[in-house]
């Protein structure tokens, strides 16, 4: 349980996975989650939950053009909100260097262009709510080092994780707060499709818990688990190392 309590909270991607654990553990704390994710079939599952603290909003968070259309959805519903959490995401992987533009333009749309349409159309929100506004974004330990077949999905999450800092200094301090979330490898369905060995792998409840620890600090960085979180830096500090011997190994190519 969590002390984050009698909040009005927006979850983007709260369908599954991450989202979906912390949409559950916020609600069984006493907040009122607005979640959204494109599957209207998952949110309304989620809802019977406990149709007092959740209620359900479909959204496309990737297209722009969706925004004004989400923000009368949100003013359908409340007035303001409290937190944001954005952990919508996807992967694709490069199997064979193609590097096909229009893959990258799909998982950026969703990963990074999500969360700038995210933030933009809660910023108002935020600014109504009579507590200090809070933006919490999901990036990856990904971003550290370069990973083999990843260059897209960890551009996309590095360009959140510098989008995000760069947010902590622009945004009025007294106003607002920002946490940039730098998971490891989690047990969702978008790692299912991973073919490779993940390290230290937790479950979306157990990320969850991490993920709400951190919040209740509001700090600034909230980076799990700790093991991988230090060999991945130590790795970038060994940067030669990692690129010149110990990278190609773990590249299929």
């Amino acid at each position: 349980m969590t002390d984050i309590t009698d909040k009005t909270i927006w979850i983007v991607g709260a369908s599954s996975g991450i989202g979906e654990s912390l949409a559950l553990r916020l609600m069984e704390a006493g907040n009122f989650v607005i979640a959204s994710a494109r599957s209207e079939d998952k949110l309304n599952a989620l809802v019977q939950r406990n149709p007092q603290r959740i209620s359900a909003l479909p959204v496309d968070i990737s297209k722009e053009s969706n925004a004004d259309a989400i923000t009368q959805g949100l003013q359908s519903i409340t007035d303001s909100i409290d937190i944001v959490i954005v952990a919508a995401g996807v992967v694709e992987y490069e199997d064979d260097l193609a590097l096909d533009a229009a893959m990258y333009r799909r998982v950026f749309d969703v990963n990074f262009f999500g969360m700038i349409n995210a933030i933009a159309i809660a910023r108002p929100f935020l600014e109504a709510s009579s507590h200090k506004g809070y933006i919490v974004g999901l990036s990856s330990l990904s971003m550290m080092i370069g990973f083999p077949r990843a260059e897209a999905y960890g551009a996309s999450k590095a360009a959140v994780d510098y989008f995000l800092h760069s947010l902590m200094i622009d945004l009025p301090q007294r106003k607002f707060d920002v946490s940039v979330v730098r998971p490891g490898f989690v047990k969702t369905p978008m790692t299912s499709v991973n073919d490779f060995p993940m390290p230290f792998l937790m479950t979306a409840d157990q990320a969850a818990d991490r993920i709400l620890k951190g919040m209740e600090k509001r700090k600034r960085v909230i980076a799990f688990p700790k093991r991988l979180s230090m060999m991945l830096r130590l790795l970038s500090w060994m940067s030669c190392l990692w690129y010149k011997y110990l990278g190609p190994k773990a590249s299929r190519g």
